[in-house]
């Protein structure tokens, strides 16, 4: 199993589930092979797309998702997340679950966070995104995991013209964390909605876990939340630190 294939594995795909083929094929550029992440109704990834405003500011997907990810850390307690760059327009948040869920849970999940966070703009059709890296079928272009620094230079592309180095995405996927059952019952109680006066408090839904211990403190501002750029040596000493050593591609159009 090499680097990127362990690190989906760690993170997103449901418990015991073996796809390294798969993924493998995936990865590779082979389209219509689904990374399958739900099994028997259960789930460990929450992907939450962003799409281009019709009528909005250039790159106000690209601030929404920046809101929401420091959101989760700063006020919500949780790890960071992953922040992808779709194959046909737009972003995907990825935020892992140490323990799965029932689908409907982490799509309720999703939705509340949008709420929350995202409460000027209409809601995704569907919070259900294909794990990158893959090649989207109808764009010919590439979804991949991206430094969150360097996303908003992304606001007009529709995926990336050349597939992503797996070492690189191996890369940006080593740091992050899965959110505890604890954190995740947690979280979900802070988001429910206000409940009218004179009416209890709504339950969460069923819980993963036991009853969550106290909320843990937010982290410091400057780790892990998404600023708005990062410079090219933010993103050699980045890939450096991985014992990466990267390679810049210049790509003409016509």
């Amino acid at each position: 199993m090499d680097n990127l294939t362990s690190a989906l594995t760690r993170l997103y795909l449901p418990e015991g589930a073996a796809q390294t083929n798969l993924l493998a094929q995936r990865a590779q550029g082979q389209t219509g092979v689904l990374a399958r992440l739900v099994a028997d109704g259960r789930t460990r990834a929450v992907a939450i797309p962003f799409r281009p405003v019709p009528g909005g500011l250039e790159a106000q997907h690209w601030t929404q998702l920046c809101d929401m990810a420091n959101a989760l850390q700063a006020e919500l307690g949780l790890p960071a997340p992953a922040v992808s760059i779709a194959g046909d327009r737009g972003y995907g948040l990825w935020l892992s679950l140490a323990k799965a869920v029932p689908e409907a849970l982490a799509q309720r999940f999703a939705a509340l966070l949008w709420a929350r966070y995202v409460p000027d703009a209409p809601a995704p059709d569907s919070y259900v995104m294909d794990l990158p890296p893959c090649l989207h079928q109808g764009t010919g272009k590439w979804a991949a995991f991206i430094n969150p620094g360097l996303g908003a230079s992304f606001a007009e592309e529709s995926g990336l013209e050349l597939p992503p180095p797996h070492a690189g995405q191996a890369a940006l996927l080593d740091g992050l964390h899965s959110i505890g059952e604890a954190q995740f019952t947690q979280a979900l109680t802070l988001l429910q909605p206000a409940p009218a006066a004179g009416q209890p408090a709504a339950a969460p839904g069923p819980g993963p876990g036991p009853t969550p211990a106290p909320a843990p403190a937010a982290p410091a501002l400057a780790d892990g939340l998404l600023l708005k750029d990062a410079t090219l040596e933010d993103i050699v000493a980045f890939l450096h630190a991985k014992n990466i050593e990267p390679t810049f591609r210049h790509l003409i159009r016509p």
